[in-house]
């Protein structure tokens, strides 16, 4: 990496991620859809099984599955659409089987649509659900979501990260960071720091150190760029 055009910078010392509480019980998304998204528990599954345990979350999955089939087949889009926007605000624990049911139903194209409407969901939801379905088995799935909610605009990316620092949800920053630094560019990811950068320099850091060494000097290159230092 050429250092002649820049002035040296001190590496900042990463800080520990805060500890995570306790667990209970390359396209880019419209910008606008991640706007103002508050901040909800993440509402995790303690155990891998790929189905909610309540009747009530099975019974409306189906209802759920049988309108999208019949809408579907009359041609009524915009109100599938509606449908599935809603389903994305579904507890976490209820995505597996949601996707289970609308592959069954072959509306493979609604789960991809229902994921994509789900990456605006606030962080901690956010990481809630790509783990419920890592936990059943949709690890692809998992990994998508976690990719396609980390393309939110930068300043986003910093004031979600902050927000899970305040509650002690270390374990979230670092899926979220993670996903991050891998599919932005280094000069992009350097601008989610610009709200706290004391804060998130080197949280960012942990994060792109954790993928390679290459990750790590490059973001450290951006941010020398764009004059954050410690």
């Amino acid at each position: 990496m050429a250092e002649t055009d820049v002035a040296p910078v001190v590496v900042p010392q990463t800080a520990p991620l805060p500890s995570a509480a306790p667990a209970q019980g390359r396209s880019t998304p419209r910008g606008a859809r991640f706007a103002g998204a508050a901040e909800e528990p993440a509402n995790r599954r303690p155990a891998a099984a790929p189905e909610p345990q309540d009747e009530d979350a099975r019974r409306l999955t189906a209802e759920t599955v049988a309108a999208l089939t019949r809408l579907r087949g009359e041609g009524r889009s915009g109100e599938a659409h509606a449908l599935l926007v809603e389903a994305a605000y579904w507890p976490p624990a209820r995505f597996p089987l949601l996707a289970a049911e609308l592959h069954r139903a072959g509306l493979d194209a609604d789960w991809a649509t229902l994921l994509w409407e789900a990456a605006s969901l606030p962080a901690g939801r956010l990481v809630a659900a790509a783990d419920a379905l890592t936990a059943a088995g949709r690890t692809g799935d998992g990994h998508q979501l976690l990719r396609q909610g980390a393309v939110r605009p930068a300043s986003e990316i910093g004031a979600a990260v902050l927000g899970l620092a305040d509650e002690g949800r270390g374990r979230e920053i670092g899926a979220l960071l993670d996903a991050y630094v891998r599919v932005r560019a280094p000069e992009e990811a350097a601008r989610s720091v610009e709200t706290d950068p004391e804060r998130l320099v080197p949280l960012l850091l942990r994060a792109a150190r954790a993928v390679s060494e290459e990750c790590q000097w490059d973001l450290i290159h951006a941010l020398r760029v764009a004059g954050f230092t410690a």
